[in-house]
């Protein structure tokens, strides 16, 4: 029975992981379509530096708050899920990428109540639509890691692929870079998820950082620019 449980959760990440998930990731492209506009990331080696920078950002920020979300529902802390996930928004620079990630967390409440009978998930959403709380991406993702068994390392895992996988299938449609380009860098930074890891995992609420200006005025452009493929 050991066994089975251990499939039913590795089944589960990858239901989560997988790209066709439906909660949107394919209507963002984490502001690569005004990089790639400007002329910022042109190719498959900027297009590396920029999903690498990306994937940092995203884990000392995002990422420290999913486990911190993670941590806070298994010792049964809610008002803490509350606390984190009004912090994460705060944290947030531009408006575009609290909408990415409010949009993103509503819709995964939404699917995880049809999926788990869990009274912390019902009641997240409960507090989502009556405006409680803003339910960002990454803390419903630390609620619902806790509730489907998994992990906080597999969480992690699962956070930075997200974001990496974001920009790169974006890549595919606005960046001149093939299949095999992608899945080298792919295979590339994930080899160094590991020290992302043990660096986020230490960090409380406020050691979070996430300070790439040019990623932050790149966001900013798009939300007065023409560009319009993706919302941001």
């Amino acid at each position: 029975m050991t066994g089975d449980k251990d499939m039913m959760t590795l089944m589960r990440m990858l239901q989560f992981t997988d790209s066709t998930f439906p909660v949107g990731t394919f209507s963002f492209s984490n502001g690569l379509e005004t990089a790639s506009f400007e002329h910022i990331v042109t190719d498959a080696d900027s297009l590396e530096s920029f999903t690498r920078s990306q994937a940092r950002q995203a884990a000392f920020s995002d990422g420290v708050a999913a486990i911190l979300a993670h941590r806070s529902f298994k010792t049964g802390d809610y008002e803490r899920i509350k606390d984190i996930d009004r912090r994460l928004i705060m944290f947030k620079m531009n408006s575009e990428a609290r909408q990415m990630s409010c949009r993103m967390g509503k819709k995964l409440a939404e699917l995880a109540v049809r999926l788990f009978d869990d009274s912390v998930i019902s009641c997240w959403l409960s507090d989502i639509r009556t405006e409680k709380t803003p339910g960002s991406y990454p803390v419903a993702q630390g609620i619902v890691f806790g509730v489907a068994g998994i992990g906080e390392k597999e969480l992690f895992c699962s956070h930075q692929y997200g974001v990496v996988n974001m920009v790169l299938s974006a890549a595919l449609r606005c960046v001149k870079v093939s299949h095999y380009d992608t899945q080298l860098i792919l295979e590339k930074l994930a080899g160094e998820v590991s020290c992302l890891y043990e660096e986020a995992s230490v960090m409380e609420l406020d050691d979070m950082n996430a300070f790439y200006p040019e990623l932050d005025i790149l966001a900013s452009l798009h939300e007065k620019g023409n560009m319009r493929m993706f919302m941001n």
